[in-house]
């Protein structure tokens, strides 16, 4: 796929027209304006003259500089424009800019753009229908207001660390980033429902999402039931579900959707039907004995080969499926079957590849219009002076 492979389409994509002021940086904002550009929005990226988005630096060298793949990775689909905003010069660029976008997303801490002068009070007096949106670690106010937001700790201060399969294992963190993507996710669906909206009244209005209340809305099960019974709700904990070891590698297997999960768990696995033993009866009694029945699973997986459990498994319709690298998954044929990753013309370092978009629209197909950008690439195209009589749009 190269970039503008899909110009000249027939249908308009779904936010052609909408122009966006992208301020963010690293994973949660970018995320979210990268899904915007890639239906359509025309995203334009302002970054720190001299340094930009602290993700063109976050991998430390890289034959591509400062657009290496994590950088590559979040922010296709976009326009560059370097600046320093200490200057009054460069303030004044983005104001104009102001007037002719619908859309601004953030994610620095609360009172960092107020003091630049670009708060929402701000640009809503220069254009009141922008839609402002901001993403912050645990919101715009409130006790934890000054205290800096990442990923890890939104995963800590949530709950969400500290659910774990079993007491004994180690905790840790989750190595891929839920926090950033699940905010990320949540500003992409503010922002299409404020478009929405100011379709109906005319007028823009400040969305806010943050790392801590996105980690949060995910554990809603969780949650509800803690709330309302007083108990602990872990799906990782079932007695009949985990993650077990065999010969050649590892597997997971989910006993449950079904009316006698364990009786069919003990015919794949070649083993007397446990359910004839009082002390796994019934799902009560297989929670209060779960590290006895895991046991014996483990020991029983650690006789065979992977693909071996999964056809016995499979054959009684017990969920199960291979654990597997990411470098397994990428090269998985679903993946390909899925069109899911995106790769354009290589630079000088080797191939530009990505995941694709992971949402598929029949009337408006994934493409890559534009190539990750160098810093300030686009300063002359975007800072230019609009010719008299043109629509600034």
């Amino acid at each position: 796929m190269s970039p503008d492979s899909n110009a000249g389409g027939a249908r308009p994509l779904p936010l052609e027209g909408v122009r966006v002021l992208d301020f963010t940086q690293v994973m949660m904002g970018p995320c979210c304006t990268q899904m915007l550009g890639d239906y359509g929005a025309d995203v334009i990226k302002i970054e720190r003259a001299g340094w930009g988005d602290l993700s063109r630096w976050s991998v430390g060298e890289d034959p591509d500089g400062g657009n290496n793949p994590v950088f590559a990775s979040l922010n296709r689909n976009k326009r560059s424009v370097a600046l320093d905003l200490k200057t009054d010069e460069d303030r004044a660029a983005v104001l104009r800019l102001v007037e002719t976008s619908d859309v601004m997303v953030n994610n620095f801490r609360p009172g960092v753009m107020e003091r630049m002068g670009f708060g929402y009070d701000d640009l809503r007096r220069i254009n009141p229908r922008i839609i402002y949106a901001v993403g912050t670690g645990f919101g715009l106010d409130g006790p934890y207001v000054l205290k800096g937001g990442q990923d890890v700790l939104a995963q800590a201060m949530s709950g969400a660390m500290h659910r774990r399969s079993d007491p004994s294992v180690p905790l840790s963190v989750y190595p891929t980033a839920l926090a950033d993507y699940a905010a990320g996710m949540h500003l992409v669906q503010g922002i299409l429902m404020a478009l929405l909206q100011r379709g109906k009244t005319g007028e823009g209005q400040r969305i806010a999402v943050s790392l801590f209340n996105s980690m949060l809305a995910m554990q809603m099960q969780e949650a509800a039931m803690w709330m309302m019974r007083g108990r602990e709700l872990n799906w990782a904990a079932m007695p009949l579900s985990g993650v077990f070891e065999t010969l050649d590698g590892a597997m997971v297997m989910v006993g449950a959707f079904k009316e006698h999960p364990l009786r069919d768990i003990c015919t794949a696995l070649g083993i007397e039907d446990l359910t004839a033993d009082p002390r796994y009866a019934d799902l009560d009694r297989q929670k209060e004995h779960r590290s006895d029945l895991q046991a014996i699973f483990r020991d029983r997986f650690a006789t065979g080969a992977t693909a071996h459990w999964l056809e016995r498994l499979g054959a009684v319709d017990i969920l199960c499926a291979p654990v597997m690298t990411l470098a397994d998954a990428l090269d998985d044929p679903q993946t390909a079957y899925n069109e899911m990753i995106a790769e354009i013309e290589p630079t000088a370092a080797g191939p530009v590849r990505f995941v694709a978009s992971p949402i598929d629209m029949s009337a408006a197909p994934f493409a890559v219009h534009r190539a990750p950008p160098a810093l300030g690439q686009h300063n002359d195209e975007v800072l230019a002076p609009i010719p008299s009589g043109e629509d600034a749009a």
